[in-house]
């Protein structure tokens, strides 16, 4: 059988079953061992071994577990809902203060958490029924949450630039700089597309009431900032910092991030033993699937390009009758339709072996390509029908809100997530700027 063929069976072979609900580490793995057996014989045994053994000796993977377990510390320490009453104070007065402070809420904690689920969840839960008993737009609040929760793949630490730096072989911490600007540009756009609407409209979210904020007074107001914003700020940029300045790699970074978290959640007195055992076990559970996942993908891509399969794709894609940016467009529109059927991790261990060499000849910068198909993902889990973000927060939403109302919420938000992609395409140094400022 020809490379070729061997190409289409195991890539729909892997599509199809990710499609029909199986475990997505089952069939990368699965698939990659019958292919194996089949066309490669008993020597697939040899690439079964070395693969999984080059995975947990990969050290940069490390930082996966710390990173995680720093998200976890920080949301069981209760550090979202003291972040969000500080927002909400501080901009509260505003049309749509409430929206701002959630929006807001989301950037910090997206940082600190570097998931989705876990910033749409906990900000559904802090928020949405804050926002609805002030008698906010339901579109509104709904596309505002859905829209800061997936800044979680993009801003830094994200969980998902860690895995994907190693399976494209790229520094991780560039890929941490190269999403700083864009991940807050984003969030950016975000607040003022709110502001604007809610000036425009102010029965869409109405401020607070002018005797409740002189209730609440300044001093309050700069307190709650120190003890709950302040920290976990200072804890988000001695992780990006060190690694910007050269002073610790990502993994010795990680490290500090949840040294820095550990000691965080003792300040706050929420670390008993109950949470303790909620850390360790899901901490332990949200590891073992992503490496469980990452095993199956090495075993996957392993007989891939021991089969030439990743040549025959390139030599495809390469020579379809484009110019290099439609080339390049038509992997982004492939990234972006595969983001409404398949989990982040599915896709990159789908795409990024076979796309980044394709990138790398067509001559576009490797750290911007890894950008744009991290900010394509974000969009396609924010678009409808299949969108991850909407079906976490309808999870966990008030009966009264409807799925229509996260449709229409999410519609600006995705128009302003195009613009992004047209601007960080158009000019590459909103990514490549920092990286390009590191020490090593």
């Amino acid at each position: 059988m020809s490379a070729s063929m061997i190409a289409l069976l195991m890539l729909t072979s892997l599509i199809v079953l990710i499609i029909l609900g199986y475990p997505i580490a089952l069939v990368l793995g699965g698939v990659g061992a019958l292919f194996g057996l089949i066309f490669v014989g008993p020597a697939y045994t040899g690439i079964f071994v070395l693969k999984t053994f080059g995975t947990f000796m990969d050290y940069i993977l490390v930082a996966v577990p710390l990173f995680i377990c720093m998200g976890i510390i920080i949301e069981k320490s209760g550090l979202a809902s003291k972040l969000f009453d500080a927002m909400y104070l501080i901009l509260g007065r505003l049309n749509g203060g409430m929206a701002l402070a959630t929006m807001v809420t989301c950037t910090i904690f997206a940082a600190a958490t570097g998931v989705i689920g876990a910033s749409v969840v906990t900000m559904g839960l802090l928020a949405l029924p804050t926002m609805m008993k002030y008698k906010y737009d339901k579109a509104l609040a709904t596309g505002t949450i859905c829209a800061g929760g997936t800044l979680g793949i993009l801003i830094p630490p994200s969980v998902l630039i860690l895995i994907y730096g190693p399976m494209a072989g790229l520094s991780v911490g560039k890929l941490f700089m190269g999403a700083f600007i864009p991940g807050l540009t984003l969030s950016a756009m975000y607040i003022l597309y709110i502001v604007i609407r809610c000036k425009i409209n102010p029965e869409l979210g109405p401020g607070m009431r002018a005797e409740d904020e002189v209730k609440i007074g300044t001093w309050k107001k700069i307190k709650l900032f120190c003890t709950s914003v302040l920290p976990v700020g200072i804890l988000i940029l001695s992780v990006l910092g060190s690694i910007f300045f050269g002073l610790a790699a990502a993994t010795e970074a990680a490290a500090i991030g949840c040294a820095g978290a550990l000691i965080l959640a003792v300040a706050y007195k929420s670390l008993n033993r109950e949470n303790i055992k909620s850390i360790i076990h899901q901490t332990v559970k949200v590891c073992s699937m992503v490496y469980l996942v990452i095993v199956g993908a090495s075993v996957y891509t392993g007989v891939f390009l021991r089969l030439g399969c990743s040549e025959v794709v390139k030599n495809m894609v390469v020579g379809l009758p484009l110019p290099s940016w439609g080339i390049i467009f038509c992997m982004f529109l492939i990234v972006f339709l595969l983001g409404m059927f398949i989990d982040w991790i599915g896709i990159i261990m789908i795409v990024v072996p076979l796309f980044t060499p394709i990138a790398a000849t067509l001559g576009y910068n490797e750290i911007w390509f890894a950008m744009m198909i991290m900010i394509v993902m974000q969009t396609s889990f924010l678009t409808p029908p299949f969108a991850y973000s909407i079906f976490y927060l309808k999870g966990i939403a008030p009966p009264e809100i409807t799925t229509w109302d996260i449709y229409k919420g999410v519609v600006p938000f995705i128009i302003i997530q195009i613009i992004g992609v047209i601007l960080f395409a158009a000019f590459p140094q909103f990514i490549l700027w920092l990286p390009s400022l590191m020490v090593r």
